[in-house]
């Protein structure tokens, strides 16, 4: 069982952190890779214009697709389309850029400048050209090929890294931490409070709601084009599936390797090992003295193993690990990154066919074994030739298929004959359901581009072919049902559930207000709950730390500056707080001072750290908002309207 030794335990945050990090460099290399500048870009490729200085739509587009890979990459299964829009990709993309255009400018203004030793002396910093913990001009080589990148353009990423760099230096070197900062951090972080607090929601009064004829009818009538039925249309499609054209697919050596060399990624080899372990589990909360007899457990098995024992029968009978002990210990091939540090450590350093000392790891004793180690690289194309050819059939399948249906629109679009179409190439006409614009299309799924595209289609023409995963999709209008406003009774039920939560809504506001009303003027909270027959519920100590959350109720900054700036003899929070579809009444039931007396010199001393690391983030964040404010700065509206649809609720 891998789970005793590989490091599950990688969260969103690491991961995310890291994110961060490559996010300079995407920015920064779509800035200096696209054809973007000054004077190189036509107004309508351009994202935007900072004080005179044109971003290219292409670099934007560049940015844009690195974060949403790397996120891609972080969230995997979980990265739906609801998360990619509340992630803002366009909005972090473009300031982003925004960002380091300014800083640009502003290093111009403080003539700052990175000296070709300070270049070499960075590059030769990073592990990933370095063997052995020394620069290596090979791997320095590899690496950047395989990222598709040559020396010129990296170094030039580098060097804009390394000025910007200088830049931010500049912003933080005014930063400084008092004393009063340090105790007023202790003070934030160990201030505790617990509230009690009530919930209403409007599901608790939807029975106290009267719905008349009368009543529903004039809600109907304010609200018409909320239930307004949008356009809908189906479609007549012809579909070019890639794999009808692989017989006809040919290529020419030299596009063998063209292919190769554009898909490096997919004959990556990692560096990896095989061993095998017996482990001697010691508890995470054992005394020394458990540990030193687990420890001298291990070593004493150690010694069998050099005085000739089998690794693999001692493993079955001894390890802990009981999973990898059934299979001789063995734990299969695994990568750098996989296990915790020591193990992966000592794991890499061996040679195939050593037998480890007693390794310690959080998991306790281990004794490993090497059994095989592969060393990092690229397959050749030799090795690789398989792959290739099949992978470059794919695509010049693909590439087919998407030329036969070009044709198929460039023969029929002035008439619209999608039948011609379909018999020119052997194909059967598909028909799907009707849909909206925010519908799914039956034997298609939801695709954004045909949806899109079919609501703003003419009728008895053809739309351009459109590629999807199960092939292209050339297809003409079937029938289209223009929007409309439907009477009453069609809508009935929807129209009575929408005043229902309405009017629930509004008595669970006004039932809070007049609980709120009441805790104001001095009642007990327990009791004015107990009266109304409300839960009443507790929050739980949290201290400042946690802005603006509140435990058990929800994000508030509103809520949570109000409990914390409440006056010592007083218990009544004044208002309403709306939190996620609840109204919150809530009163402070404890308050727990800071001990001063705990804040010690090593405390200090590291709330400073923590405090001068977030003063320079804060100082880096001003000084940009300052640059923006004085900044003339246009965003085309493309990406405008990208960003704008991130933001809609």
């Amino acid at each position: 069982m891998l789970d005793f030794v590989r490091n599950k335990q990688k969260s969103i945050i690491i991961k995310l952190a890291f994110a961060i990090i490559i996010l300079s460099f995407v920015i920064g290399y779509a800035m200096l890779s696209a054809p973007g500048g000054p004077g190189g870009e036509s107004p309508t490729a351009e994202a935007a214009v900072i004080n005179g200085k044109s971003i290219a739509y292409e670099d934007f587009q560049s940015a844009y697709s690195n974060l949403y890979q790397i996120y891609q990459n972080i969230y995997q299964d979980q990265f739906t389309p609801a998360l990619e829009k509340e992630l803002k990709l366009a909005e972090k993309a473009i300031n982003g850029l925004i960002d380091q255009a300014l800083m640009q400018d502003e290093a111009e203004r403080l003539q700052l400048v990175v000296t070709h030793q300070e270049l070499i002396d960075a590059i030769a910093k990073v592990e990933a050209f370095q063997v052995n913990g020394v620069f290596n001009k090979d791997r320095y080589l590899q690496v950047l090929a395989y990222q598709r990148m040559n020396s010129d353009q990296y170094e030039a990423v580098k060097h804009n890294e390394l000025l910007l760099d200088k830049v931010q230096d500049h912003f933080k070197a005014q930063v400084n931490v008092t004393d009063a900062d340090i105790e007023e951090e202790f003070r934030n972080i160990n201030e505790k409070i617990n509230l009690n607090f009530v919930s209403l929601t409007a599901a608790k009064f939807e029975k106290q709601v009267k719905v008349t004829d009368e009543s529903l009818q004039a809600y109907f009538a304010e609200n018409q084009e909320t239930f307004r039925i949008p356009e809908m249309v189906s479609l007549r499609y012809l579909q070019f599936e890639p794999q009808r054209y692989l017989d006809d697919v040919t290529f020419e050596e030299s596009e063998l390797e063209r292919y190769y060399r554009r898909h490096l990624d997919q004959f990556e080899i990692l560096e990896k090992v095989k061993a095998s372990h017996i482990l001697v589990m010691v508890d995470a909360e054992a005394d020394e003295k458990t540990r030193e007899e687990r420890r001298a457990y291990a070593e004493a098995l150690l010694a069998e193993l050099k005085a000739g024992a089998d690794f693999a029968d001692l493993a079955r009978a001894k390890s802990d690990d009981r999973d990898s002990a059934v299979k001789g210990g063995s734990l299969g091939y695994f990568t750098r990154g996989s296990m915790v540090k020591p193990f992966e450590e000592t794991a890499f350093s061996m040679n195939p066919g050593e037998t480890s000392d007693v390794v310690e790891t959080t998991f306790g004793y281990h004794i490993i074994r090497v059994e095989e180690y592969t060393e990092p690289g690229l397959r050749s194309l030799e090795d690789a030739i398989d792959e290739v050819k099949e992978g470059l059939r794919d695509d010049k399948a693909r590439q087919l298929a998407f030329e036969k249906a070009m044709d198929a629109y460039n023969i029929n679009r002035k008439t619209g004959d999608l039948d011609a179409a379909a018999k020119a190439n052997e194909l059967g006409v598909k028909e799907t359901g009707p849909f909206a614009r925010d519908g799914y299309i039956d034997g298609i799924g939801r695709n954004e581009e045909i949806i899109n595209t079919a609501h703003l289609l003419e009728d008895k023409a053809l739309a351009k072919p459109v590629q999807t995963e199960d092939g292209v999709i050339l297809f003409g209008i079937k029938e289209r049902v223009a929007s409309y406003i439907p009477e009453l009774d069609e809508v009935r039920d929807l129209v009575t559930a929408a005043y229902r939560a309405v009017e629930s809504k509004q008595l669970a506001r006004t039932a809070a207000e007049q609980l709120a009303a009441n805790l104001k003027a001095g009642a007990s909270l327990a009791k004015l709950a107990k009266q109304a027959n409300y839960d009443i519920e507790e929050t739980g100590e949290f201290t400042r730390t946690y802005s603006p959350f509140v435990p058990r109720i929800g994000t508030s900054e509103e809520l949570f500056d109000a409990a914390f700036t409440l006056a010592d003899d007083q218990k009544a929070i004044d208002g309403v707080f709306d939190i996620q579809n609840r109204f919150v009444v809530a009163e402070v039931k404890q308050r727990v001072a800071a001990d001063m007396t705990a804040l010690d010199q090593a405390k200090r001393e590291e709330l400073y750290n923590s405090l001068f690391a977030r003063k320079q983030t804060e100082a880096i964040e001003a000084r940009l908002a300052e640059l923006r404010s004085t900044a003339a700065i246009t965003i085309s509206a493309r990406v405008q309207d990208m960003v704008n649809k991130e933001n809609q609720p």
